[in-house]
Order: C-alpha cells, then structure tokens, then sequence
C-alpha cells in the first residue's frame, strides 16, 4: 500500500509472447526488449549487428502480467506512458484500451475487480502490423521517411517516432510501460491537468493556477506564503491567482539565480506539490529590416542561445534513468550551453528531466513529437493528438526552463519529400495544415493566446511554407548543406541565420564505445559491423571524404576515430563562432546532436554512455560566455569578441603569426569594451601580412586576467609540413584524480588525450605550444580505478606514431 490507500503496482510482472515461447520475470516500468537480454534470451542488442535479428520481437503481441489482492474493489487503474496499442483486461474483464504512448488513463475497475486475489493483464500489440493495418484502412497513402525508418509506417502512432529507426538510431520499435502503473481509491480526490500561466508587470508577476479536480467540491492552494481556498465550478475547474511584488526571478545559466518557488494544492488527504519558477519568457519574432527577428527574451533580457539538440536518452526506454538524463545535462551545462531543443522524434521528457533543466538553468525548446514524416489528419487522429497536447503543455507549463513551443520537426519539407505529396501537394499541405492548427489550438487553451508558439522548424513564420533550410532572413534555419551537401566548413559563413536549430557534422565514437560493439577485426569502416552502426546513407564516406579534403590521411583505424572527431570539432566550431559573430542578427545556434541512443556514428558531441568526444571539449570553448573569433573577410581577417553575460566586458585581444618551428610574432593588439547585446570587431588585419607557412594564433585577455588561446589555419592542414613533436604526457595520481601535464618542442595541433578507463578530462582538443606545457586533470568514474592514457595530435595521427603516458 502506498500514501492514502494507492496501490503501486510497479516491479515485480511476469511477460510472456502471444506464441507462448517465451516466459519471464521482468520489472516495470521498462520495456520488453531489455527484459529478454537481461533474462539472457536474446544477445545485446547493440553489439555487432545483432539489430538485424531482433526485429522479429516488435512482430509479435507480449502480454505482460500481474497478480494483486484488494479487500475493496472500489479503485480506479492510473497509467502513463504505454507503448503503445495496448488492451488491459482486470480478471478477464477489459476495462481500458490505449494507443498513445504520450498521453495517461485512467479506468474505474470496480465492476472488474473482486476482493482478495485478482489478475491484471495488459496486451501489447504489435506496433509493426498495427501501423501497418492503419495504413492500410486510410483512404489515401500516409508514407513515412523510408531512409529514417526501416520498420515502416510508424506515422501512424503516436508514438516515439525514431523507435522505427532514424539516421542514427537503431530500429527495433520496443514496447512496454513507462510510467505509473497505479490503483488509487476510487472516491479519492484527483487533480489533474495542473496549469499556471505568468503574467509580469513591472516589479509584480500573477501567477495564475488551473487544474481539473475531481472527487472533491474545494481545494487550497499554497503560494509563495498565501493560502487560498476554491471551489470547482460545473465543469470540475479549479482556479486561483496569487500577486507576488518584487519577486525573486528565475535565470537562465550565466545570466542570474534558478529560484524555485513552492506550490501546493490540496483537497482532503491528497497534496500536488510543484517547483516554479518566476520568470517574463517570451518569444520575439518582430519585423525588422533583414526580415523577422526570432529571439529569446527573458525577464526583458534578450538571451543569445547557445546549445544543442536532445534526442532519448536510449534507444530502450528500460535503460533511460534520471541519474544518467541528469548527467548528459550537466554535460551540457558544463560545456557552456543554456538551451537544448527537445527534438520532434523522440518523447516529451519526464518531470524529473524538466525539474532537472529548472534546477540548472536549461532553457527548452519544446518540439511536438512530430518529425519528417506524413501524418494522417482524419478526426479520430486529431482528437487524440489534441488530448496528448493539451496534456503535456499543461504538465510542462508548470518547469519554468520550457522557453517556447514548436509544432514539429521538418513536417513543411516533408511535404516535397515523398512522390504522393509531390503529386498532390493541395492535398497533404491541408493535411499537414489541420495537423498544425490542431496542436497550436491544443498549447493556446492552456497557455493563452500570447504563448511562445512557432508552427515548425525549420520555418519562416506562420503560414509561410517556404525553404527554411536556405532562407535566412527569418524564422529558425536547418543548415545542412556541409554535411548532406558535402560543402566546404567555409559554406556556414554563407550565411546568417537568424536562429540555426539545426546544422551538424558527423564523427565516429569514442574507441572505448567502438569495442563496446565490435571485434578488433572489424575495426574498419568498410566493415559490415562498423557499417551497421552507420545509419546515415553515404556517411562513412562522407567523413573519409571530407578528411581527404583537410588533412593528410591518418594512419591506422583508431587515428581515424581521433581525426574525425577533430573534423567534426572544426566544422561546428566554424559554424558557431561565425554565427555568433553575427549576434545580434543571429541570435542562437544549437547544433545536432548532443547525445547518442545507443553506440553509433553520428552528429553527436557526447557518447553513447556519456562521455565526452573530443568536440564536446572544444564547444566548451566556442560556447564560452565571452568568446574570441577570427572570421576571414575580402583581403582581411577580423578578430569579433562576443559577450553573452549581462555586463559589458573590457578585453585585450592579441593576433600573432605562428610558424611550424614555434616561433611567435605579433601582428596586432586591441583593447575594447564589448556589450551584451551585439558583437564587437576590436581587430581587423590584411591577409597579406601572414605568410602562407603560417597559421594565425590569438590570445583574448579577460578582465579577471584569464587568457583564451585560439588558433585559425587559413589552409587546410594537410598544406602545412607539420613539424615532428616531441609531445609528452606525465601525470601523477593526485586524491580521486589523476594531474596531467602536456610538453612539446614544436606546435601541437589538437592533442586529444585519451584514457582506458571511463571519466572526464577538464579540457581536451588541446593547442600545446613550446614552453607553454598545458596542466589539466583526469577524473575516473570509478575513483579506485588505475588509467593508463594515451596522447595523439595531427602529427602523431598522420605520420603513425604514438605519444604514451610517460608518467
């Protein structure tokens, strides 16, 4: 028994498929997939290329089983997050069908139910042939992405879309319950849809709260010390306003404090509690003289955004748990970030994600779970898509980090993606426009008609159904024209987008994911297996490719891994310094991807597991709050200091000529005061003033007296005779950390330290120059652990030798 007489019936099931060939323990919430390999009847799904003789579980119906024992029948069943097509039955009884894995139920068992021992059963059909029996009774063709989804027709339920594969996903379409499995007492008070709205004016903000009560007629509502009594009117609402002067405001990371704030809401014995925070959020999307702003604004501060895209946290819902959610976000706080967009194809987070983003500062941009396909637009679909968002909006409203709502993801190019939608685009377009308007109406009868609402992303604006991958004179941009173009890294200075949600550069794992999933013997990226955790068409030659193009080809299987992670490093640094340059014109960039589903080659700046790649490091340093850049322009190279903090800044920036054999000079020095709301140019010099044999080092001297070292290469790397370097690592064991020390005679370009056992280097990507020996430290996941390291730069990595701890 749980607090006021619920029953929890979460751990303990029994799961058996619809054949009868398989019987097993497992534990919920998790999913059906994790539970066969933790049972030892399958092999691991993610090593080698076992994916591709899985897939036959997500083609069967599993029945997962419980026994509990009532000495009343007066409950009602509560669950949440049910993947997906699913018939519950309490003693042979039905009492509840579901179909959305991102929406609750509930269903009275009182008629189902009997007191002592009863039986729950809930099926879950397959979600391969379900999709596909929707499919088939449509009047019209609904595709979905065929090169995203080998399990086709997916856009069919709601459900978490890149569970039928993407390009970087696996695709084995699992299934099971993630959420609350519950029986609370019938004639217990229940409040649901708890909403509060924000209203600021001046130094006073209303906090309005809404919520459904069920069970009882009042309820008292606590706030920022004031307590409140109501009453439900005749459609069960609840409603209440408190006036707070002078609050205590909630900030973005870097910007101010995260005050949280406690609300209650009680009836009888039952007690809501939420964490809020006090914050004036808004989105401006104002006409201007390029086109339409799109800016974050917080608190009347506009907020320059910088981040990443967040996808699940696993491809198998079992294995997600907040402990790990929480430490991919602090990844990214720690690399500098203060956004992350919730991205269209995977899940609306849970409570704890979103409380976590609260507690660190993490603004959220909030995707609908709609991305790149088709959808159906018949009203029984819509209806449900219009609970599902009523019900997350109302739920997110309450996490003061959720910044703005967006429609989907991709949905408007969607439409000349696929030869039905080509041929009859009338038809789709009002498809996709019903779609749209459906989730628009759903998040502005919770939160109002002023809501931080944009239709899709990429896009223009509302109703503007034009190319938001190349336009950038409005709206948020897609820039994908390095990667699936294969373009040049000069091509992101092209352009100037306004807001780029999304542009990325793929690179390989770590090697300690690498061997997590293969064989020596297949440490090669023609192999079959390392194939198989490509799923991008094209992508491993695409990263061979563009390195041909940059740097003389590394030696041996793992200074590839090393070299790609330095490409894709420099692909999005080049992106993001020259974007952030443009502030206030540009006003955020989050890059693709910051996570990995499961251990693969993709866009992402963390491993699969968590740790960091070599450019997740490096965005640590063009994420910087303050940060140097050097853009090259007609005949001149311009050194752009921007400010992101809240303060203007006083810097002293210095530009020198460096030479192979590590010899300095100075070419320029400027001091300058840069404010938060634009970027400065300090410095500006002629090309010709650097020889072709040199590449362009820069120092930024902060007002604390720190120094940022950077370096621009104005030809590829491979043009350069790097020198050889005697690059040395020593390091000491120093508490729970090891301290780290790297020396070199000659310049070192990008020395990437790597460890043999999990953990976090403090800095990573290095420049090593000589007489400037670069101290870092190591910290082991495991404290105890002994670690050997292992240092490569571009040299080492492209003449085949290798620099060890010499500790």
């Amino acid at each position: 028994m749980q607090e006021n007489g619920a029953i929890d019936l979460t751990g303990p099931w029994r799961m058996r498929d619809a054949l009868g060939e398989y019987d097993l323990a497992v534990t919920l919430p998790g999913d059906g997939i994790s539970a066969l390999y933790e049972a030892g009847l399958i092999p691991d799904p993610y090593f080698a290329r076992n994916e591709y003789d899985l897939r036959w579980i997500a083609e069967r119906d599993w029945v997962f089983e419980r026994k509990f024992h009532l000495d009343d029948v007066g409950f009602v069943l509560t669950l949440s997050q049910v993947d997906t097509v699913a018939e519950v039955k309490i003693n042979g009884t039905p009492v509840l069908t579901t179909d959305n894995v991102f929406r609750s139920y509930r269903a009275d068992i009182s008629n189902a139910a009997r007191r002592g021992e009863n039986t729950l059963r809930i099926t879950l059909h397959s979600s391969v042939r379900e999709s596909a029996d929707r499919q088939a009774a449509l009047p019209y063709p609904v595709p979905s992405h065929p090169r995203n989804c080998p399990i086709p027709n997916g856009n069919m339920l709601r459900k978490v879309q890149c569970d039928f594969g993407w390009d970087w996903n696996i695709a084995l379409a699992p299934f099971g319950i993630y959420g609350d499995i519950c029986l609370r007492p019938k004639d217990q008070p229940h409040f649901s849809q708890i909403t509060t709205r924000q209203a600021h004016t001046g130094n006073r903000v209303t906090l309005t709260v809404q919520a459904q009560l069920d069970g009882a007629d009042q309820a008292e509502l606590c706030f920022a010390g004031e307590t409140q009594t109501v009453t439900r009117d005749v459609h069960g609402r609840i409603e209440a306003a408190f006036e707070v002067e002078n609050p205590d405001l909630w900030w973005p990371v870097g910007l101010g404090a995260q005050v949280m704030h406690s609300l209650t809401l009680s009836a009888q014995d039952v007690t809501e509690t939420r964490r809020i925070g006090l914050r004036d959020m808004r989105l401006v999307t104002d006409p201007d003289e390029i086109g339409t702003s799109f800016r974050v604004q917080v608190n009347g501060v506009d907020v320059f955004c910088r981040g990443a895209n967040w996808i699940p946290a696993d491809a198998l819902p079992g294995r997600i748990t907040p402990e790990k959610t929480r430490d991919l976000l602090q990844s990214a706080v720690d690399a500098n970030m203060n956004m992350l967009r919730v991205w269209g194809g995977g899940r609306y987070e849970p409570d704890s994600f979103y409380e976590a983003c609260d507690e660190m500062g993490l603004l959220i941009w909030q995707d609908a779970m709609f991305s790149c396909n088709l959808y159906p637009a018949h009203d029984s679909f819509l209806d449900d898509v219009q609970a599902e968002v009523t019900e997350q909006t109302a739920r997110l409203s309450n996490h003061a980090c959720v910044a703005l709502w967006c429609g989907d993801n991709e949905l408007v190019g969607a439409l000349g993606w696929y030869p039905e939608s080509v041929k009859d685009r009338d038809r789709y377009l009002v498809a996709y426009d019903r779609l749209n308007r459906t989730i628009e109406r759903a998040v502005k009868d919770v939160l109002g008609e002023d809501a931080n609402w944009w239709p899709s992303s990429p896009s223009l604006g509302r109703l503007d159904f034009g190319d938001g991958w190349h336009d950038d004179r409005a709206g948020d941009m897609h820039f994908w024209s390095v990667w699936h173009e294969g373009r040049d890294f000069d091509h992101y200075r092209d352009v100037a987008p306004r807001f780029c949600s999304e542009f990325g550069f793929q690179s390989y794992p770590s090697m300690d994911v690498i061997r997590s999933f293969a064989e020596e013997r297949d440490f090669n990226i023609a192999a079959p297996v390392l194939e198989s955790h490509q799923k991008n068409k094209g992508g491993n030659a695409r990263i061979a490719e563009t390195m041909f193009r940059y740097f003389r080809f590394p030696e041996g299987f793992e200074n590839f891994v090393y070299l790609s992670q330095v490409q894709q490093g420099l692909a999005i640094k080049t992106a993001v310094s020259h974007w952030r340059a443009q502030k206030p014109r540009c006003m955020g960039t989050l890059y693709w991807q910051l996570n990995d589903t499961w251990p693969v080659a993709s866009w992402s700046s963390l491993d699969y597991g968590g740790g960091w790649k070599l450019m997740h490091y490096m965005a640590r340093h063009f994420y910087a709050p303050v940060s140097t850049t050097l853009v090259p322009s007609d005949g001149a190279y311009d050194l752009i200091t921007v400010n992101d903090t809240s303060a203007p800044v006083e810097v002293t920036v210095a530009l020198c000529a460096l030479g192979m054999d590590g010899q300095e000079r100075e070419v320029a020095r400027a001091k300058g005061r840069v404010t938060p709301d634009r970027a400065a140019k300090l410095l500006q010099v002629p090309t010709s003033l650097i020889a072709a044999d040199e590449i362009l080092l820069y120092r930024t001297t902060l007002p604390d007296g720190s120094v940022q070292t950077d370096h621009h290469a104005p030809l590829p790397y491979k043009a350069y005779d790097l020198p050889e370097t005697q690059l040395v690592l020593t390091s000491e064991r120093d508490g729970d950390r090891y301290k780290l020390t790297v020396s070199t005679d000659k310049p070192a370009f990008f020395a990437g330290i790597e460890a043999d056992k999990p953990g976090r280097f403090s800095d990573n990507a290095l420049l090593v120059l000589p007489k400037e020996p670069r101290q870092l430290t190591f910290t082991p996941s495991d404290p105890h652990a002994r670690v050997e390291f292992v240092l490569r730069d571009l040299y080492s990595a492209t003449y085949g030798t290798t620099n060890k701890d010499r500790s």
